[in-house]
């Protein structure tokens, strides 16, 4: 649908200026940030799927923080500074252990723009198993899920900074034995620690083997974010999942026009069978690698407030319902407490 530009500068401003209107309902909960424990009513507005910093080598090849922090700070800041006119209050930072999790360089971010910053801990096995250590083969989910639990009690390595939530990836239909066990470790920590599960998943087959494994060990799958959830080319699906109490994570979004109306089908569909409270959005973006600093793939992370926020409301979207998205859904995700299946 074509709008003029006044038009979309009016709704642009009509959206920002009520963005951070609507109360948390989460009361007495907090978030685990790289600068600290924060009630979860002060998460705001929330991209709850991003990255500052990607190193997609293998794990043999990765050298810890082998670049420059302040050159990806001077890349990055800009981009976080587009967010401020939006009232984005937290950034979640997706980037996993030996993929270039660094959670200094996000402290340092997050000291220098005012945003909260979650990092995580977690391992995937996307990718041909290439970012996990060489020992999993060798380890029980027991024996993961104590490195993990350490990380979420004691801190990550030195640094002191703690995960605000646990991140996974399989990225398959059929699980191996080694995501069956990431899965578990993941459930074991959920139970220590009260963080939230963020699965890197794609189809809704491996989401629904994931919940069942979730199942099996008392977790109730409101404990859990499928991420990538829009490569599922069935909706029904989808809204199987989501009428389980798993999030939804449509983290797709970005300037092209194609995947905005692709994501927004999803949306309406979902909209119509009253669903929008299990949904998130972001943009899977960033993306700085180390040894290719001006490489021009880097994404920015504010289409949702921008073309696509104005597309969801020219298809009759309130403001309510992209706050619902944008501000409740997040803080009820992310909040820190175990969740059990109620017996």
């Amino acid at each position: 649908m074509a709008l003029s530009l006044s038009k979309y500068s009016m709704v642009i401003l009509i959206s920002v200026s009520l963005i951070g209107a609507t109360a948390c309902q989460n009361s007495g909960l907090n978030i685990v940030t790289v600068t600290g424990e924060i009630p979860v009513s002060r998460m705001g507005v929330t991209l709850p799927n991003e990255h500052v910093l990607v190193d997609p080598v293998s794990i043999d090849s990765v050298g810890l923080y082998h670049y420059d922090r302040d050159s990806v700070i001077a890349k990055v800041l800009p981009y976080f500074e587009e967010l401020k006119p939006f009232k984005v209050a937290t950034f979640v930072d997706g980037t996993p252990e030996f993929m270039g999790r660094d959670p200094q360089l996000l402290a340092e971010l997050s000291r220098r723009t005012g945003i909260n910053i979650l990092t995580n801990t977690g391992w995937i096995a996307s990718d041909d198993e290439k970012h996990l250590p060489k020992e999993i083969k060798d380890m029980s989910a027991e024996e993961i899920a104590a490195v993990w639990i350490n990380e979420a009690k004691n801190g990550i390595g030195n640094t002191g900074i703690k995960p605000g939530f646990i991140k996974i990836g399989l990225n398959k239909v059929i699980l191996s034995e080694t995501d069956k066990k990431l899965v578990a470790a993941a459930c074991l920590t959920h139970l220590e620690t009260g963080l939230t599960i963020m699965s890197f998943t794609g189809p809704a087959d491996a989401a629904n083997e994931q919940i069942k494994i979730l199942k099996k060990y008392g977790v109730d799958p409101s404990a859990f974010i499928w991420s990538h959830a829009m490569e599922e080319a069935v909706s029904k699906k989808i809204l199987a999942i989501s009428l389980m109490g798993a999030w939804i994570l449509l983290d797709g979004i970005q300037s092209e026009m194609m995947p905005q109306i692709e994501i927004e089908k999803l949306l309406i569909n979902l909209k119509s069978t009253r669903q929008l409270n299990r949904i998130l959005l972001s943009h899977d973006a960033g993306w700085y690698q180390p040894g290719k600093p001006n490489r021009k793939i880097f994404r920015p992370y504010s289409d949702l407030f921008t073309s696509f926020s104005l597309l969801l409301l020219s298809e009759g979207f309130t403001r309510e319902e992209l706050d619902q998205m944008t501000i409740k859904n997040p803080a009820e995700a992310f909040a820190v407490r175990v969740r059990k299946i109620k017996k």
